[in-house]
């Protein structure tokens, strides 16, 4: 346990050299340096608390939910009474009802009995009972209408609100890092607090679009020139700046639905170098991509994203992998946009931006000084201890202490994490948690010298059987930490990421940085006791 091969030593070193390179951009500014703009400078922010950020008030569109669900239910019931001794006239949506008027009026009961099958279970939320959505009358004269009920209004409401706080999420902080605090307001409505966001710019363009994907296969017989399509067809417009000029007949049926999609990444054609978005089918829509593909070799088939054609290229031999490859004059910008935005998934319904503002720090200036005043205070009382204690062997250990520290900053500017208040409160918790280490690797080292073992054999020995008890100790703090992740949201979140950093590299440094510099010692020095 204490023989380190040269490879490791330099891995050791290179390790906290990269360490130290990394941690640089949260004390130094790029424009400082004079580095050019393209040159990657990721570092730590400041969450809301400490530095201010955006502030969203949006609005979901609840009524484009409550016509989608309509204009489904009309779709079905035209399928339904397909087929049928049913004689009918006029299915429409009307208003937040589709009537339609059945020829001989004594149908009712029947067409209301078949038409039941089209209901959907909504959860009541006592006692696990549930109740149909639609309700179904008909008036003497042969008008059925069907309406959604209250019940199913209310919980399509609290759904549309749930999935677009997740998926504003998913969009707004893919990786989960930055502590964004999404909460729901009054009914419709939902608030978004960004920390350390000066330009909206980029996350208004993020949610303004619904993102819902669909492929389509063309109608290459159909004229768009007049704006509209026969029936079957629609005319949409291809994207702004990719062919945004050029119309294209789309069949309105759709051959894919975008939802199958798995995953999405900005990636560069080998053969062209330009950019692209990859993406990846689950194995339904691979199913029915292979399929679609195979039946219409030749024939253009179009990506359509909000209602404009992203792209159209002709099929030119089955695609079975279930992958498949967006193009269109993307620029690295809007590439990776669209595979964050194909990756969050499209959101329920619009969302419409009602309120927007940059707001200042709550705590500002004099607790981010409280904050490091702390940390330094802290960090202090736990060095002087140590020293105190163990001697030398606690000046190796204050080494792998600030190492720590350099290696958790580290890490958390590569991440380009977001840090709050609790998030430095992590930081000096996870000083605390490095100590315990160090203290249960001297003790043990003390112990096996009053036996009266040589130094290397103590030293070894006090590494080997200290080191399950740092394992286990550290091992139950991250499953609480991964716990705290995924239940808690925003600040919560960051201190528990602070800590899992914090306890990975403290594990490095502890048992892996520490020995080597002692080794390193003893072999120089040749001691015949140990300063401990």
């Amino acid at each position: 346990m204490l023989f380190f091969a040269r490879w490791k030593v330099w891995l050791i070193n290179a390790v906290c050299a990269l360490g130290i390179l990394l941690s640089i951009p949260a004390f130094v500014s790029k424009d400082s340096l004079g580095l050019p703009g393209w040159f990657p400078w990721r570092h730590v922010g400041l969450g809301l608390d400490l530095r201010g950020g955006a502030y969203l008030l949006l609005e979901v569109d609840m009524q484009a939910v409550i016509r989608d669900r309509l204009a489904r239910l009309r779709e079905d019931v035209l399928i339904k009474l397909r087929g049928t001794d049913f004689r009918y006239s006029g299915l429409a949506i009307r208003g937040q009802t589709v009537t339609l008027q059945l020829r001989e009026p004594a149908q009712a009961p029947d067409a209301i009995k078949l038409l039941r099958d089209l209901a959907q279970p909504v959860s009541t939320g006592a006692l696990g009972g549930s109740v149909a959505d639609i309700e179904i009358v008909a008036a003497a004269d042969g008008v059925i209408t069907i309406s959604l009920s209250e019940v199913a209004l209310r919980d399509r409401a609290t759904k549309t609100i749930e999935q677009s706080m997740e998926i504003v999420r998913r969009r707004l902080d893919p990786e989960g890092i930055k502590e964004i605090s999404i909460a729901r307001q009054g009914a419709s409505r939902i608030l978004v607090q960004q920390p350390g966001v000066d330009d909206l710019a980029t996350s208004k363009r993020l949610l303004g679009q619904t993102a819902k994907m669909t492929f389509h296969l063309l109608d290459a017989t159909a004229d768009c020139s007049t704006g509209r399509g026969p029936a079957g067809v629609m005319c949409l417009p291809g994207v702004d700046g990719r062919g945004g000029r050029e119309i294209y007949p789309v069949r309105q049926r759709v051959e894919v639905d975008g939802a199958n999609l798995t995953d999405a990444r900005a990636g560069q054609n080998s053969q062209t170098s330009e950019w692209v978005v990859n993406f990846v089918f689950d194995s339904i829509g691979a199913r029915r991509f292979a399929e679609i593909t195979r039946q219409n070799v030749g024939q253009p088939f179009a990506i359509v994203l909000d209602g404009k054609v992203l792209t159209a290229p002709v099929i030119r031999e089955p695609i079975t992998g279930g992958r498949g490859q967006i193009s269109g004059n993307f620029t690295v910008a809007s590439a990776n946009e669209l595979a964050v935005l194909l990756r969050a998934g499209a959101l329920p319904a619009p969302l419409t931006i009602v309120e927007e503002r940059v707001v200042g720090p709550d705590l500002g200036a004099d607790a981010i000084r409280a904050g490091i005043v702390s940390i330094l205070v802290g960090a202090g009382l736990v060095l002087i201890f140590i020293c105190w204690t163990y001697g030398l062997f606690g000046t190796f250990a204050c080494v792998g202490l600030a190492a720590n520290l350099v290696l958790t900053l580290a890490i958390l500017n590569l991440l380009e994490s977001t840090l709050t208040l609790p998030g430095m409160a992590g930081v000096l918790l996870t000083l605390g948690l490095s100590v315990d280490a160090n203290i249960l690797i001297n003790e043990r080292i003390r112990e096996e010298t009053k036996l009266g073992k040589t130094p290397f054999a103590a030293m070894e020995a006090g590494f080997k059987r200290a080191f399950s008890t740092i394992v286990d100790s550290n091992l139950t703090t991250l499953i609480k930490m991964m716990l705290l992740y995924v239940f808690g949201s925003g600040p919560v979140k960051g201190f528990a990421v602070t800590i899992t950093f914090g306890i990975i590299t403290s594990m490095f440094t502890a048992t892996v940085l520490v020995r080597l510099i002692m080794v390193t010692w003893l072999r120089a020095k040749k001691r015949a006791t140990l300063p401990v």
